[in-house]
């Protein structure tokens, strides 16, 4: 062989060596974790800390919303008014908003869970948008409330006589007026009075309830402790007060009920802005992992 010649052996030697493993950069040890050995779609820890974060989060309110749905169907169901719900037309029943807020608010979490779970930036930006209605609609109830915190309370008694002369009309109204009467311990909106206004309590009504009082009334209305006795409020309108003292609560609603939400006012304006703070947090977290998808190498 002449000296100008290179051996075919040579010639090959260096591709060879060049091929040979050394010391993978780190951008590259990154994108090599795939199956196949395809390029991984793992973020970096930073995102994938965030990533999880949105996801856990957003489990939660998903639970929280089921909760609701859960508590609203049942609800209805007891009533016997879910049968109207998927019939024509809608109740105007205050559970079905329970029912309607459940359904949203566990709609638009799952959408944020399957979003960072799946690392779908188009989930995530339906994620965004449902929660960005959820924080106008919550800016707007919060700003009727405080707009109209003063008429609301001056036309609480005003309220709870109409409430009280439709209280066999509305199951979920009567419902209602049961639990207040029974957790304030009061009767009527100023005064137990305040039933006469009612045509089956009045004492000219031809029913069995003329001149009556709801249980909820009652001093002592489980006859058990557990179960409720119909009829301990039964010719209470008859008697004068000293007597009726002893059966049923002589004072109104309004006062004490009044004197409950300004004691728990503050109370739930702490528990809206930490859910508002929550929901604006993870707004920002969602905005920050669409952003770090949008740039992830393909």
């Amino acid at each position: 062989m002449e000296e100008g010649e290179k051996s075919p052996l040579l010639v090959q030697e260096g591709p060879l060596t060049s091929s040979r493993p050394g010391p993978v950069p780190q951008e590259e040890r990154v994108w090599r974790a795939g199956p196949g050995g395809g390029p991984a779609s793992s973020l970096p820890l930073g995102i994938s800390c965030l990533k999880c974060l949105t996801f856990l989060l957003n489990f939660l309110f998903s639970l929280l919303g089921l909760l609701a749905l859960a508590i609203g169907l049942w609800g209805l169901a007891v009533k016997g008014s879910l049968g109207s719900v998927w019939g024509a037309a809608l109740p105007k029943d205050p559970i079905l908003g329970l029912v309607l807020g459940g359904l949203a608010v566990s709609a638009v979490s799952l959408a944020g869970c399957l979003g960072a779970l799946c690392e779908s930036a188009c989930l995530l930006r339906c994620f965004s948008g449902g929660l960005v209605a959820f924080l106008l609609l919550e800016a707007v109830v919060g700003a009727l409330l405080v707009a109209l915190w003063g008429p609301l309370q001056d036309g609480l008694e005003h309220t709870l006589r109409a409430a009280i002369t439709h209280y066999q009309d509305d199951p979920g109204l009567r419902f209602l007026i049961d639990q207040i009467q029974l957790g304030l311990q009061c009767c009527g909106a100023s005064s137990y009075r305040d039933w006469t206004r009612n045509l089956y309590f009045n004492c000219s009504s031809p029913g069995v309830q003329a001149c009556s009082l709801p249980a909820s009334c009652c001093v002592h209305p489980g006859e058990d402790g557990v179960s409720v006795n119909d009829q301990c409020g039964s010719g209470a309108l008859r008697l004068d007060e000293d007597a009726a003292r002893r059966v049923v609560h002589l004072e109104g609603c309004g006062p004490p009920l009044r004197r409950w939400l300004r004691r728990n006012v503050r109370a739930a304006g702490a528990y809206a802005i930490v859910v508002v703070a929550v929901q604006g947090v993870e707004l920002l977290l969602v905005n920050q992992l669409v952003r770090a998808l949008a740039v992830r190498p393909g």
